[in-house]
């Protein structure tokens, strides 16, 4: 970095020194932004950042004793000092060498700025620390904005690295990697070889090298390029071209990105991106050859390809590729169990798919059934009329709506039906056809459908429904059926619920009741009643009459009204009833305009076919389509096991934590948004949007939430928003996540995208989010940049779906317990349990708090892992000049971590901080498989009670409401020994997955002693490796002393 070079990046009319080499007084900016900065400010290179370092700015100095100064903050003219004014001191103890800088640090992590008396007083994205010193002390530091922090965090990043390479200097007079790539861009486009070409095709080579960037913005910055430098004309210079492509292309939330991986360099060598790879999205095993490929596909210029570097063109191409998108791609092919029951899934499902509109007005439409299936839908329902000519028709039953025939829609659902999914078609046959013509129904239904069409009789000896994978390429018929000894060709049936309203629609009459219920009772043909056989459409009536007389091939269909009302007043009723029982929930009546409900309300209970109007666009059909995309969009979701298992406890209306499940903690940090479009249907004139972002939470009610970001004013094509959210997410299986982006700035329309994913599916790490629009159409070109971890998860597909989850720490420990069922012989079982519940509550808290300690001790949060801990304190290590000897010596079964000499006060309560660590790892691992098989063998042991729960019960006194919860109070115990059974499975795996982490990252940062050892664990004592050496304690690291 030379002084020439400073001069070219800083603004115009500035000074960096007299011409006697004084320092000149600077005049005081109150802020820079990336995202309002003038165009001549915008920080697209390391110099950039330096030059308004040396400029200064104003931030508040954070003491020890939580009191914040205004304090002049700048870079001496050499760039070895920091200093700041005004200040007690005397001028030359207000100052910080370079040189003594052990790490710079973003957002709050040292203990002052974690302290109660600051920490909600500025965001996280304000504030940063520089460590420095052999005693690590900190400077901790709040900016006025965010993108104020990232240009000295940047600056200061690459000044610590440049101290210690001489190999970062560059000479002005050398072409940068990228600009030699954009300088042959230019002569390849000057066909003339004039040095010049004109302004339209500079244009479009712009245009084209970033797809969806307005022509117009390009435009507007070639004019003001060439009014500064005086050039005015239809044609450019390459000088004018480069400049324009840097401050264009130049995404600074990306190259702050890559400074912070590239050390002194403004590109990634293969090094550089390994570990980028590997550390930050989580990827296991990352090999050179792999980050090779990644160069050779993604890096533009030829110099690049050739020499392994990754410029910040090829860096930004690939995290906006496939590779980086949010959804991890493992979920994209059908990847859960498919040999379940099929009442333990989800089942994507569609309610008058032949609509367009709403269900009074709305027109029938063939190719409205087509996109349904095309869409994953696995559920269809036909409503049949009589026709002329003998010939069913289908449609709503209004005049107004056309009419399709039935044979018509049965083509187009035997062409399409496995189009999308191979697994089972349920169609829904609604007849309202006289006895004739569901003859003429059947005819069809076995001439189109053929062999596809399912009609084997269920099996007396099972006890649930045969699963996808059983019934792949077959199409079953649910509808009313006679019963099998029925001697007639036809008989009397009662009208499902929703057939009834439909009949009361069109203003059929009602002949009789049931319940006090208008009914009607219609006439069925038995040739179509015999193509039933799965799904025997039955009337509900309660939970109690459903456990004893309905068989598992019967199923139930509620209108939503009534599915609330269970929901609402017999949430675990409905969870059992729906273990066994597929049971169907469709919109009531009163949505004439087809508008949706929640689908969340009734997965929540376990509900499997949610039918949902396809037509409507809106958050609901969000939810529906983003929910089943995790499964290969094959049209079935594996309900979470605690909503399959035959003994365990669930409420839908779970407002805390559940037993036997860990929560986990979803941190998510919105960076950037790109070429964010006007809301379609706004009425505001001009193209400019003032963007903000919703970020949701759906699922139980213990897990929704939302939070919001700032607004960013008049910037749609890069706004800059870092800004980071945590929610606590109760019941991952069941969560799905929203990001919805709206315009400040609206006159009518506010919505420019959303996108939902299930939280099963998020990829850890810097990713992409493409955006959708209000109909479902992926927007060109149109995403958001976000950050994403998860506790103890990690990254490319390969996360742990549970484990140890890092909570804030409380006063006291809180441990699960069984609850009394009323029975004593039950309860005695139960309380014997009580010891070993302890015992892993306490092996997986101990194991949880001492590597939060340390991760905070090296600076990290508690969603960091153990590579991020190990690299951290290996930069440490590397920029002190006393460089204390520490290694970790891979050749015991656990990992220590050796102090060669002396060390910091603060370094040794690393070491201390990590010994811990691996001593409750240890203990942990060679501890577990005996308490696992106690729970194990106690929830065994329980079940043996549990069919003659209800006899013991009733012979010890209980009846009624008391028996009732002696069951309840069963199946909580049963699920949290369970649960922590599984929580203390995942717990062992994931401190031998740390063990790993350590021994690899030792390697790799060449801090390792006997570094040959392979990390393998086995049996009750492991072998691993720990990572790099011991990180400096942030926890314990010493505000600046000096005077304000």
């Amino acid at each position: 970095m030379t002084q020439a070079m400073l001069e070219m990046a800083a603004p115009k009319g500035s000074r960096l020194q007299d011409d006697d080499g004084s320092k000149q007084k600077q005049v005081r900016k109150k802020t820079v932004s990336f995202s309002t900065m003038p165009n001549d400010r915008k920080m697209n290179s390391t110099a950039a950042c330096i030059a308004f370092m040396m400029e200064g700015c104003e931030m508040k100095k954070v003491r020890s004793n939580s009191r914040m100064y205004n304090r002049y903050f700048l870079l001496d003219q050499d760039m070895h000092w920091l200093r700041w004014e005004p200040s007690k001191k005397d001028s030359e103890k207000a100052k910080l060498e370079i040189k003594s800088i052990k790490e710079v640090r973003l957002g709050k992590k040292t203990p002052v700025l974690r302290s109660n008396g600051l920490s909600d007083q500025f965001p996280e994205e304000c504030a940063f620390s520089i460590i420095y010193g052999e005693n690590y002390e900190s400077l901790d530091l709040v900016a006025a904005t965010a993108d104020v922090v990232s240009t000295w965090v940047m600056g200061l990043r690459y000044l610590v690295s440049y101290g210690r390479h001489a190999v970062g200097v560059i000479e002005p007079s050398q072409p940068s990697l990228r600009t030699s790539w954009i300088g042959s861009v230019f002569e390849l486009a000057d066909i003339e070889k004039e040095g010049q070409i004109d302004v339209f095709r500079a244009t479009q080579i712009i245009k084209g090298l970033n797809p969806g960037m307005k022509a117009s913005r390009i435009e507007l910055k070639f004019k003001e390029l060439q009014k500064a430098k005086d050039q005015y004309g239809e044609k450019i210079n390459v000088d004018i071209f480069t400049e324009a492509y840097c401050e264009l292309c130049t995404r600074p939330e990306i190259f702050f990105l890559l400074v912070q991986f590239s050390s002194n360099k403004e590109y990634l060598d293969c090094k550089d991106l390994m570990l980028f790879v590997e550390v930050e999205q989580g990827v296991e095993g990352v090999a050179e050859e792999m980050c090779k490929n990644i160069i050779q596909k993604y890096e533009p210029s030829t110099e690049g390809r050739e020499r392994g570097y990754l410029s910040i063109d090829g860096f930004t191409h690939y995290l906006l590729s496939s590779e980086c998108h949010i959804f991890d791609p493992q979920h994209k092919e059908v990847c859960q169990d498919m040999t379940q029951p099929l009442s333990h899934y989800y089942i994507n499902s569609s309610h008058n798919a032949f609509l367009l509109e709403d269900h009074f007005w709305g027109s029938s439409d063939i190719g409205s059934y087509i996109r349904a299936l095309r869409m994953g839908c696995r559920s269809l329902e036909v409503v049949v009329w009589d026709g002329p000519e003998s010939e069913p028709l289908v449609y709503m039953g209004s005049s107004v709506a056309s009419q399709l025939p039935f044979s018509k829609v049965l083509d187009v659902i035997n062409q399409y039906a496995f189009e999308s999914s191979e697994y089972p078609l349920i169609l829904g046959l609604v007849t309202h056809c006289t006895v004739y013509q569901q003859k003429v129904m059947a005819q069809h239904i076995k001439k189109i459908l053929g062999d596809k069409l399912y009609t084997e009789g269920p099996k007396a000896d099972e006890h649930y429904l045969p699963s996808p994978e059983q019934l792949k390429g077959r199409i079953l018929l649910k509808g009313k059926k006679l019963p099998p000894d029925h001697p007639d060709s036809d008989g009397e049936v009662t009208d499902e619920e929703e057939g009834l309203e439909m009949s009361r629609r069109v203003g059929a009459e009602e002949n009789d009741q049931v319940n006090g219920i208008n009914i009607k009772r219609p006439r069925l043909c038995k040739d179509l009643s015999d193509l039933v056989s799965l799904c025997k459409s039955v009337q509900f009536r309660d939970f109690e009459t459903s456990k004893r007389e309905q068989k598992y091939w019967e199923m139930c269909s509620f209108n939503e009204v009534l599915a609330n009302r269970f929901a609402n007043e017999y949430p675990e009723d409905f969870v059992r009833y729906n273990k066994r029982f597929l049971s169907r929930v469709y919109p009531t009546p009163m949505r004439i305009d087809a508008s949706n409900m929640n689908p969340q309300d009734f997965w929540k209970c376990g509900c499997q076919i949610v039918a949902m109007n396809f037509q409507t666009p809106g958050l609901m059909m969000d939810l529906n389509l983003g929910w089943f995309r995790q499964n290969g969009n094959c049209g079935y979701v594996l309900r979470p096991a605690i909503m399959r298992e035959e003994v365990s406890y669930f409420s839908a209306n779970a407002r805390d934590s559940l037993p036997g499940v860990s929560a986990q903690l979803l941190h998510i940090k919105v960076i950037s948004g790109q070429n964010l479009p006007k809301p379609r249907g706004s009425a505001a004139k001009g193209d400019v949007v003032e963007p903000y972002v919703y970020v949701e939470i759906h699922g139980i009610p213990a897990d929704c939430a939302e939070q919001r970001t700032k607004t960013v004013s008049q910037n749609g094509d890069n706004p800059i928003f870092d800004e980071s959210f945590e929610f606590q997410i109760n019941l991952p299986e069941l969560a799905a996540l929203r990001f919805v982006v709206l315009d400040d700035d609206y006159i009518g329309d506010e919505f420019i995208g959303q996108y939902t994913i299930p939280f099963e599916c998020l990829q850890a790490g810097y990713r992409h989010v493409p955006l959708q629009s209000l109909t479902g159409e992926f927007l060109p070109n149109t995403m958001l940049f976000v950050h994403i971890a998860i506790t103890n998860r990690r990254g490319g597909g390969k996360a742990h779906k549970r484990g140890l989850s890092v909570r804030k720490y409380k006063k006291a420990r809180e441990y699960t317990s069984t609850k009394s069922t009323g029975i004593k012989v039950v309860d005695e079982l139960f309380r014997a349990s009580t010891q070993p519940l302890r015992e892993a509550t306490d092996l997986r808290e101990n194991v949880q708090n001492a590597l939060v300690s340390f991760k905070e001790l090296c600076g990290l949060t508690p969603a960091a892992n153990m590579k991020q801990c190990i690299l951290t304190v290996s930069s440490w290590l590397l920029n002190s000049e006393r460089s204390p000897g520490v290694s970790v010596d891979l050749s015991r079964p656990y990992p220590t971590m050796e102090a060669c000499g002396p060390v910091p006060e603060l370094l040794r309560k690393v070491l201390n901080a990590y010994d811990t660590m691996i001593q409750t790892s240890r203990t942990l691992i060679e501890s577990a498989d005996a308490v696992y098989a106690k729970l194990v063998q106690a929830q065994r042991t329980g079940l043996d009670f549990h069919e003659d729960l209800h006899r013991i019960g009733a012979k010890e006194g209980l009846k009624g409401r008391k028996l009732q919860k002696a069951m309840e109070s069963f199946a909580w115990n049963i699920t949290v020994l369970k649960g922590q059974a599984d929580l203390l499975k995942h717990a062992k795996g994931e401190a031998l997955d740390t063990l790993r982490q350590i021994h690899y990252a030792a390697q790799s940062c060449g801090l390792s002693k006997n570094g040959t050892v392979s990390p393998e664990v086995g049996g009750a004592s492991g072998t691993h490796s720990l990572p790099d050496s011991t990180p400096i304690p942030e926890a314990d690291a010493v505000s600046d002393t000096g005077s304000s």
